[in-house]
């Protein structure tokens, strides 16, 4: 049998396709040999005025995408909702330094200045994107209302067992590929089994063959505990009480997450792994709003 070609971009699944088609496009300058930082916007028609917009940032690998099962809720609670494709990742380009999350906060503060001008915004960061917002809490105040963490690494706390992926990009067929992309989900992403549906994977498939930032370390250091203490809004966290970080160390996540001054609660959502936005919709939704409305 002749072997498959090296993979290419897929085409999203018609889920996220349906979705998009319901956004706004925009593009920011990125600092990057060339090209933009892409952005999606829902909720821009009919939104509350008096709700700040919310930022959401995904994770590692990742791209809008992986808020699909969360945007809809978001907009219907009167939000507008913007979402990006952080540089390195998704439809964005690559930044010109650096491979990391310390590498996006600037790029994304440009971006929000052009399309919010100086208006802050609550932001939810996922994973890689939890690192990012924290950060950007950290260096630019005025830009973040409201912070809410979810799933993110960076806090000094070890996995108790290392969690190992397998490469995929030498495998010849896409049907290897599909089987290593459903052991990573496994390891790392999703806690049932059943939750490593088509979408999921799909979805998995057309955000891991963009990533453009190999080598990604600081998520094994505690450099988002640290920024946390330079944190001088609101902070809230939600993880899957399942999630392969923290196997193990929950009892540890909520004294690293105590750095930030501002700290409030840490809300775990049951039955869900790292992904809990996806894997448990409906009770992350729920969590996140009731997150932004803390008094």
């Amino acid at each position: 049998m002749t072997p498959e070609p090296s993979p290419s971009i897929p085409a999203l699944p018609a889920e996220a396709q349906a979705l998009l088609a319901r956004a706004t496009r925009c593009e920011t300058p990125c600092r990057t040999v060339s090209g933009t930082m892409v952005w999606h916007l829902w909720g821009q028609q009919g939104f509350d005025a008096s709700l700040a917009p919310l930022l959401l940032l995904h994770g590692g690998s990742g791209s809008w995408t992986h808020w699909l099962r969360n945007i809809d809720a978001l907009a219907a609670s009167g939000r507008r909702v913007l979402v990006p494709d952080l540089p390195g990742f998704g439809d964005s380009a690559a930044p010109l330094h650096g491979n990391d999350a310390d590498a996006v906060p600037e790029l994304l503060a440009q971006g929000l200045q052009c399309l919010l001008g100086d208006a802050a915004c609550d932001v939810a960061g996922f994973s890689f994107g939890g690192m990012v917002a924290g950060f950007l809490a950290a260096q630019w105040p005025a830009r973040v209302a409201r912070l809410v963490l979810v799933g993110a690494p960076g806090l000094g706390i070890a996995p108790e067992k290392i969690i190992r992926l397998k490469a995929w990009r030498h495998r010849p067929t896409a049907s290897e590929r599909d089987g290593i992309h459903r052991h990573n989900l496994a390891a790392l992403m999703l806690f049932n089994p059943e939750a490593i549906t088509e979408l999921a994977l799909r979805l998995h498939v057309a955000n891991v063959v963009r990533d453009r930032m190999q080598g990604r370390s600081l998520s094994r250091t505690d450099a988002l505990a640290r920024a946390l203490a330079r944190v001088a809004c609101p902070v809230q966290a939600i993880y899957g009480a399942e999630d392969a970080l923290y196997r193990g160390r929950m009892a540890a996540l909520a004294p690293a997450l105590r750095q930030a001054p501002g700290f409030q609660a840490l809300t775990l959502i049951e039955a869900a792994g790292h992904w809990v936005q996806f894997e448990q919709a409906e009770a992350f939704n729920t969590a996140l709003l009731a997150a932004l409305d803390w008094r």
